[in-house]
């Protein structure tokens, strides 16, 4: 689904908050204008936060996060290549990209046109989780929650589960949808319960991309859960904006992957 001054605050009283956004401490960040010429833009914070946490990790390991996903016309894949751009941004991590298997017969997906799959892009196994440091899911959405395919992938995850092999690992998520009401946040929201039965850990991308996320002047997706973009009727492509959120998550989630592997 998808700006406002005033006063200054005296020293007595605490500057409003606006009421669709979060309280955090410290003070919350403002509507995009007044934030532009207050405070520097918040993807350029996360950028010195990666060259902040530069240090070298353990034995000069390189870790990685998986972006793992299912796309049937293209637009999740297109999110999921602009966040592996994100994450090879921070020194030390690398993207790998990685599809999930595809649950339909080639007779259905040609009937839908789909696309061919992208053969440089490998499908994944349950398994071959074990060896990220972190992980990034993206799905369309089916009826506000994650395609079948996606479901799918996760239910053959049992194994891991019994293990909790997966425990601790963090994990955040990008969706598409076809209209501004399918499902920008409940996609994600009602994918939460995969992580928490794995006890993994949820990183959303919240409101850390800065005055991008307040601006109403044109159509984007993308949400507080992460990155998104709307589909139509899958003739729409991405919008940057809706593309470079989707790097700035990319960046974040690896800023929080190597923050937890150097502590």
């Amino acid at each position: 689904m998808g700006k406002g001054g005033g006063c200054v605050p005296s020293k007595k009283k605490p500057p409003p908050v606006a009421d669709d956004a979060p309280a955090p401490t410290p003070p919350p960040i403002s509507p995009p204008d007044n934030a532009h010429a207050r405070k520097p833009d918040a993807p350029a914070q996360v950028a010195r936060e990666a060259a902040s946490s530069s240090s070298s990790l353990p034995g000069g390991a390189r870790l990685k996060v998986f972006v793992v996903f299912y796309s049937m016309y293209g637009h999740v894949e297109g999110l999921a290549k602009r966040l592996k751009k994100g994450v090879d941004g921070v020194e030390g991590v690398e993207g790998v990209l990685y599809r999930v298997p595809e649950t339909l017969p080639i007779e259905v997906l040609n009937q839908m046109r789909a696309p061919p799959k992208d053969d440089a892009i490998p499908e994944i196994t349950a398994a071959e989780l074990t060896a990220a440091d972190g992980v990034l899911f993206g799905f369309p959405t089916r009826y506000g929650s994650m395609a079948a395919q996606m479901k799918a992938f996760f239910d053959s995850t049992g194994h891991l589960w019994k293990e909790q092999k997966l425990a601790g690992k963090p994990a955040g998520f990008f969706v598409s949808t076809g209209t501004q009401g399918g499902g920008q946040e409940t996609t994600a929201w009602t994918a939460i319960t995969q992580l928490v039965h794995h006890g993994m850990l949820f990183v959303p991308v919240g409101y850390t991309f800065g005055p991008g996320m307040f601006k109403l002047d044109d159509i984007r997706g993308g949400t507080p859960y992460g990155a998104g973009v709307f589909a139509g009727d899958g003739t729409r492509e991405p919008s940057e904006t809706e593309m470079a959120l989707a790097e700035h998550q990319g960046k974040y989630m690896a800023i929080v992957v190597k923050k937890l592997a150097q502590s």
